[in-house]
């Protein structure tokens, strides 16, 4: 099965059709959107079939594919004059490779794949030795006489394709290696807080000296109200008021950012 290219007039219609969906808002948008995904459905249809085996869902693996032609629908510049097929091809495809490499532990791959994986490494060093250099994609797809996606999908498989308990050691010494479940990461409370810091820091500029150092002794030295009046030669009320005051102004600064 082969992608057809369409005649000059619907070529012309299409790019119409990307231009309505450029400055649409809102349902119009969405509706230009799924009138441009049943336009080119038949292109998911073709790639996805080309990736389907017995470990993979159809549905699914074409559902990855729709993904990936809605990415390209959203980037697609209609003033360039290209063809939408040419422009969305890679996009769909990296999608679907994308879905295999997250699967990549447990999904049993095409077997043209682990063939031509199973001797790129010696055709990679015939060639180096001949050429004097690193082959290409496409020396080396000449040399093993396979389609260039072929090796580009061989080359960039992971070579991995077992399981591995959280348990299993990280290192050589398994008695006191990390494993690999204290590898991974947890969710870390700070960054929260982080982030607060990083968005009120703006807004924090824009006050006075005074101002600044009354929410610096209150919140980051943690002292009380009492204390600050203490130290600042006011009473405990005046810096309740202060306070107020400039808490009331650093949020409407953020709400206005």
């Amino acid at each position: 099965m082969s992608v057809v290219t369409p005649p000059q007039s619907e070529a012309v219609e299409d790019l119409d059709l990307f231009r309505d969906f450029a400055h649409a808002t809102g349902v119009q948008r969405e509706r230009l959107q799924e009138a441009i995904v049943a336009r080119y459905t038949g292109l998911v249809k073709w790639i996805a079939g080309r990736y389907v085996n017995p470990a993979v869902d159809r549905e699914e693996l074409e559902q990855v594919g729709f993904l990936g032609l809605v990415l390209a629908i959203q980037r697609f510049d209609p003033e360039r004059g290209s063809d939408f097929v040419s422009f969305a091809r890679p996009t769909v495809q990296g999608e679907i490779r994308r879905y295999f490499r997250d699967k990549r532990r447990w999904i049993r791959l095409p077997r043209r794949v682990q063939t031509t994986k199973a001797v790129l490494a010696g055709a990679t060093e015939k060639l180096t030795h001949q050429l004097g250099r690193a082959p290409t994609v496409a020396e080396l797809a000449a040399e093993l006489a396979v389609d260039e996606e072929i090796v580009l999908e061989a080359m960039t498989v992971d070579d991995h394709f077992t399981l591995y308990s959280l348990d299993t050691p990280t290192g050589a010494d398994d008695h006191d290696a990390w494993t690999l479940a204290d590898t991974i990461g947890s969710p870390d409370p700070t960054i929260d807080l982080f982030l607060d810091c990083r968005s009120v820091a703006p807004a924090l500029a824009q006050l006075s000296e005074r101002d600044r150092t009354l929410i610096e002794l209150r919140f980051f030295h943690e002292m009380t109200q009492a204390e600050i009046g203490q130290q600042l030669g006011y009473s405990q009320m005046h810096v309740s008021r202060m306070l107020a005051r400039v808490l009331g102004q650093l949020r409407e600064s953020m709400q206005d950012s």
